[in-house]
């Protein structure tokens, strides 16, 4: 669940199935009863019919945990990160940050730091598209050492200039579920 319209989601589908649920949060859902086989089927081809993904398999759910960390530090949270993100990850989830490192690139044949880079720059266009701050206030924003550093990343994810797609009459952006789920992600032209 990377939105709170998964969560919204999420919910429906289990008060469908006469679930109770405890809590719904991004990757974790607490349910108060135990289902069987049959009611935990049913749920799993409800969200997989939604688009979402029941998962068993704890190293699943820990990659999920690392997008979701992700996600909700880059996409949701205001505040400028008081820490690097290998310990943020690292103290969030209660891991060392080189095992999430190493199981993160093994399933998703991509390294966090490009999966934080690809969601950076995502949100950087967000900002820009907003049109609220400038490109300083948005490298600042986004902990970017310098003007310069966020306009070449931004080139190179996407190739063009933040400026250049400033000037575009459509400008594309990716729904937060689809970044980081290629190796190689899209350059706009």
């Amino acid at each position: 669940m990377v939105s709170n319209r998964c969560q919204m989601l999420v919910k429906e589908e289990l008060k469908k199935l006469g679930l109770h649920f405890i809590l719904v949060e991004m990757g974790v859902v607490d349910i108060m009863e135990s289902i069987g086989p049959e009611q935990r089927e049913q749920l799993r081809k409800a969200l997989l019919n939604s688009g979402l993904e029941l998962m068993d398999d704890k190293k699943a759910m820990l990659i999920e945990k690392i997008k979701n960390a992700i996600i909700e530090m880059v996409h949701y949270t205001d505040e400028l990160y008081k820490m690097n993100f290998s310990e943020y990850l690292s103290q969030k989830l209660n891991h060392d940050y080189t095992y999430l490192a190493n199981l993160f690139s093994e399933v998703q044949g991509m390294t966090i730091e490009k999966f934080i880079i690809s969601h950076k720059i995502e949100r950087v266009k967000e900002l820009i598209i907003y049109d609220e701050m400038n490109l300083t206030e948005i490298a600042y924003k986004m902990h970017y050492s310098s003007v310069a550093h966020l306009s070449n990343q931004f080139k190179k994810v996407t190739g063009l200039s933040p400026s250049h797609f400033k000037q575009l009459k459509i400008k594309r952006r990716s729904p937060i579920e689809d970044i980081g789920n290629s190796i190689s992600q899209e350059k706009i032209t």
